[in-house]
């Protein structure tokens, strides 16, 4: 608990006392630490009774979490702790946790920042988000229950996000009469479980939160446990602190230039040290120069430790910019852009391999894609699976391809280097949590070769400039029909083109693929990669595919240059559609012979602002093939 200041000493001496235990609150060290679990394990119990306990709450807190506590009635009118956490208004009319909550408390010896996480599988995301930054894991087992499988998952992701100590509070005690068989056996299972996960280091303790066991002062109950107190135990865990002795490296998260005369960059020490004069290294570009200042508000500094926020000023005028790594000249990071990673899959749609995502790693933020999932993992048996796609909350080993190659560290060495989020491009909402584990060997061994003849003299030579018509839209619109309208009109006018059509490319290049979302992701990111050949080729390439998802067809845009992708939307309703079915492919929808067919049972998501939109109602395939080469210009193609 908290050293009190004495206010009855003079006015000098008291001003000291000030002083003093404001020089102690600084230098005390910081714990951050988590509390997960199952559902109703008695998370926010064991963090409401800590609080209360510590005296670290004010009279209004007290009153008020008296007055809730008699209201909600779920401790028959004792004192309810799990209110003092649980301050959402669904979590305490379900009794669950749903989000992520937060508490700093502090005590003679340690400051401490706790998240309280969720236990229900459905916020397993949530638990991560709390697991990311965390020291210490504190994992509760109700002591009736046992090892559930939400313990497994929770500890199985505490192990993914680096924690290597777990505090194993083996919670509800009184309810099993803290009897010492059941402590016993819970700690020898969840030892099993740690070595096997490779957590290195567990504390067990026997616990009853609500009732105070344990908690602050050893317990009448368990005559048998000597051990610490959980507090004496959060009290006196080793911190894992910064690592001085690796190398130096800053990720530049600013680049500051108040005026002509300075440039420096921003940014917190995540390993090492560095001084004035010290050789670096600007990663990914290469560029090396000297530090020349260490600037802070306070003045500069003869050297920066982790943990510290400093700007460089370098020797030379040298690019580089936010996301960009500094690093030691001699200890450079590894640069790569493709990696084998482990993904929690966060998204309530299905990660499908190819689809294109966001990568933010620190403060860098660039384009990427799952080209395979090598297995995902059962997380209560810890075995290795087959898949094709991971559903919400699981957890997968899988092949990582960026758009642009970054510097970076395994995230066993390095959390800052090594873990990353994946964001979808349309909702820009967080998908998946992931960390690398090392950069595949290809990547470092494939470059482009130069090619003396490029796009532009290849379509010189053809008198046109490269375009991609991509034409979109259900089975039976009329897509192929008017792409190869417009295809025999651009050969008129003396212009070099190719048409792929779907169902023509499954017939070679895609026969392997089937129907399902996965294929179809797949199906889409093999025709977009040959249209790119060939409009580098100068060909004005057109491309009948249903391609029903947006994100692979911004994913195929995004191959191109600017201007040179024209996405043809050939609106036609469902009805007409299906009532055209020249290759009787609804009928068959309809009596359940075809499985994930568009407009029926798997979704076609329409262009938000295609360069072409053609309504089939208005006019006849002629006239709308007229009206994509107005698109194109006509006349000025050549």
């Amino acid at each position: 608990m908290e050293q009190a200041i004495d206010t009855s000493l003079p006015g000098a001496d008291a001003a000291a006392s000030v002083a003093a235990y404001l020089q102690q609150h600084e230098t005390k060290g910081l714990l951050r630490f988590i509390t997960c679990g199952s559902v109703d394990d008695g998370k926010s119990t064991l963090i409401g009774r800590l609080l209360h306990d510590t005296k670290l709450l004010l009279d209004d807190q007290l009153a008020a979490l008296e007055s809730d506590s008699l209201r909600h009635g779920t401790q028959n009118g004792q004192i309810d702790f799990a209110l003092l956490v649980d301050g959402l208004a669904a979590e305490r009319e379900q009794g669950i946790t749903i989000d992520v909550a937060y508490r700093f408390f502090g005590t003679e010896r340690r400051k401490f920042i706790v998240a309280d996480c969720p236990g229900h599988e459905q916020y397993t995301r949530n638990m991560a988000t709390g697991a990311s930054t965390a020291d210490v894991a504190v994992v509760l087992v109700d002591a009736r229950k046992g090892l559930l499988t939400q313990t497994r998952r929770h500890s199985y992701i505490v192990k993914s996000l680096g924690i290597n100590r777990v505090v194993l509070a083996v919670n509800k005690m009184d309810l099993v009469d803290f009897d010492q068989a059941t402590f016993d056996a819970i700690c020898g299972q969840y030892r099993a479980l740690a070595s096997h996960l490779g957590i290195t280091h567990v504390d067990c303790l026997p616990l009853s939160a609500l009732q105070g066991d344990n908690m602050i002062v050893r317990s009448v109950n368990t005559p048998w446990y000597a051990g610490p107190t959980l507090l004496e135990l959060l009290e006196t865990v080793p911190i894992e602190g910064h690592d001085t002795q690796a190398a130096f490296r800053m990720p530049v998260q600013w680049v500051c230039r108040p005026n002509q005369d300075f440039r420096g960059f921003a940014g917190t020490v995540v390993s090492g040290r560095v001084k004035p004069g010290d050789a670096i290294v600007v990663q990914p570009s290469g560029r090396r120069s000297q530090v020349a200042r260490i600037v802070t508000a306070s003045g500069d500094l003869a050297e920066a430790r982790p943990g510290q926020a400093v700007t460089l000023t370098l020797a030379d005028e040298i690019d580089a910019s936010r996301g960009d790594v500094i690093a030691l000249a001699s200890s450079p990071l590894e640069v790569a852009d493709q990696f084998a990673a482990h993904l929690l899959w966060m998204g309530d749609e299905r990660l499908l391999p190819g689809r294109p995502y966001l990568l933010k790693l620190g403060a860098r933020t660039l384009g990427a894609s799952v080209t395979e999932i090598k297995h995902k993992v059962d997380v209560n048996s810890q075995e290795q699976l087959a898949a094709k796609h991971l559903e919400l909350n699981e957890v997968g080993l899988c092949n990582l391809h960026l758009d642009h190659p970054i510097p970076f560290e395994a995230y066993a060495d390095s959390r800052a280097l090594g873990g990353f989020i994946l964001i979808d491009r349309q909702s820009n909402a967080t998908v998946a949590a992931g960390t690398l584990e090392f950069a595949l060997r290809r990547a470092g061994n494939i470059h482009w070769q130069h090619l003396d003849v490029d796009k532009g003299e290849r379509a010189a030579i053809k008198h046109q400039q490269p375009r991609c018509l991509w034409f979109t839209g259900l089975s039976g619109a009329g897509k192929s029909t008017i792409a190869n309208l417009v295809e025999k009109k651009l050969l008129a006018l003396g212009k070099h083109t190719y048409l792929l059509d779907g169902d023509n490319v499954r017939h070679g290049l895609n026969k392997d693929l089937g129907f399902t979302a996965e294929d179809r992701v797949e199906n889409i990111r093999r025709v977009a990669e040959v249209a790119r050949l060939m409009t580098d080729a100068g060909l004005i390439v057109l491309v009948s595919f249903i391609s029903p998802f947006r994100a692979e067809r911004e994913m195929a845009r995004a191959l191109f240059e600017d201007g040179e992708f024209l996405e043809v939307f050939v609106d036609t309703p469902l009805a007409d559609a299906e009532r055209r079915d020249v290759k009787g492919l609804y009928a068959k929808a309809r009596r359940g012979e075809l499985s994930n067919f568009t407009g029926i049972d798997s979704p076609y998501e329409a262009p938000l602002k295609p360069e072409v939109h053609l309504h089939t109602q208005e006019a006849d395939a002629a006239t709308l093939a007229d009206r994509v080469l107005a698109a194109l210009g006509y006349h000025g193609l050549s």
